[in-house]
């Protein structure tokens, strides 16, 4: 038994060994796996939310049956999908069609990777952030991840060899392509005021006053195209059940249907954090007795229950009137406020 014993000694000398050498790598990993758990869990919760408030604001009852207050009912949801019967039409691209929900979830969790949700703490004698990563360009990374999101819907219209899933991937992909710029200009009106696209900075540069009060404009059109940028109701025009069936997901079933509904609200979370981050003023409380990650857990709930409840009051839009309010409102008041911005800056 000694030469057991030995071995085990030897193992665990090499863990001890590679934990020392390899901290960055090790606590990097381990984040990694928390939030994308975290963010994954988050889903479930926001399905029930969104059913519950709908419920409220449409004056008839949610989900109440399974569990206490319904709280079962998205464990319930989650169970059939997970084993119902995936079915695949013989004409569809076998590779794209599996690919598509897969690229919509992974970029959604991706893009949470740089989204810091609280101040620094030190925990004996280390200082422990809660981020993932601190990207010098963070909020570009951002952009650039949520943006290949577009990817997954196009494919999921083209492997499925259906008009109308062609139809919604191609209406996804000109809707995004249009929002993008009036989301990326409404921000860089914070970003010359901030000085900087790291999105920590952002939040130091607003321990005085959250952005919002000076930039009320850019914070209206950013989650305006926050909205559009997610497909939310009323501006879902990719799904439009009306007139594409369900758009770029009509040929989809189980588990891989589901995916496309997980990434949506993934990506809800991520752009009520981008929001709380460059207008909120992040963790920021102001005075507030609120721990820092308690303040933006806060934030970010209230705009998804915003979310939440535009998509029950608002009727979707037609996609001409969509495009044309993005190109021709959208746009030149955005442009119209990062020239005022940048001319009060340099003044």
């Amino acid at each position: 038994m000694d030469w057991i014993t030995e071995i085990l000694y030897d193992t665990w000398d090499f863990i001890v060994l590679f934990l020392e050498e390899n901290i960055p790598l090790v606590v990097g990993s381990v984040k990694a796996v928390i939030i994308a758990v975290a963010i994954m869990s988050v889903v479930p919760a926001l399905v029930w939310l969104e059913r519950r408030l709908m419920g409220r604001f449409q004056v008839r009852l949610g989900p109440n049956r399974v569990g206490p207050w319904g709280f079962g009912q998205p464990m319930a949801d989650t169970i059939k999908l997970l084993f119902k019967e995936s079915i695949i039409q013989s004409s569809a691209d076998k590779f794209l069609f599996h690919l598509a929900p897969a690229v919509v979830v992974v970029t959604a969790i991706v893009a949470f990777a740089v989204i810091p949700f609280g101040a620094p703490v030190e925990v004996l004698g280390q200082e422990i952030p809660f981020w993932g990563a601190n990207v010098n360009s963070g909020i570009l990374f951002v952009f650039a991840i949520s943006g290949m999101g577009i990817y997954g819907m196009v494919l999921a219209g083209l492997a499925s060899n259906n008009k109308y899933s062609l139809m919604g991937g191609l209406r996804s992909s000109a809707q995004m392509i249009s929002y993008e710029l009036t989301l990326g200009l409404s921000a860089l009106s914070v970003i010359v005021l901030a000085g900087s696209l790291n999105l920590v900075d952002l939040v130091q540069a607003q321990e005085a006053y959250p952005f919002i009060l000076i930039q009320p404009l850019a914070f209206l059109l950013f989650f305006i195209a926050g909205i559009a940028e997610t497909n939310r109701a009323p501006f879902d025009l990719p799904e439009a059940e009306q007139e594409l069936v369900a758009g770029f997901h009509t040929e989809y079933t189980g588990m891989k249907f589901a995916m496309f509904f997980m990434g949506e609200y993934i990506n809800m979370v991520t752009m009520s954090a981008l929001v709380t981050l460059l207008f909120l003023g992040g963790w920021n409380s102001y005075g507030l007795p609120i721990w820092p990650i308690v303040s933006f857990a806060l934030k970010v709930f209230f705009l998804l229950c915003v979310f939440i409840w535009l998509r029950s009051t608002f009727p979707r839009i037609r996609y001409d009137r969509l495009m044309t309010f993005g190109w021709k409102v959208l746009l030149p008041l955005c442009l119209l406020n990062l020239l005022i911005t940048g001319a009060l800056t340099v003044i």
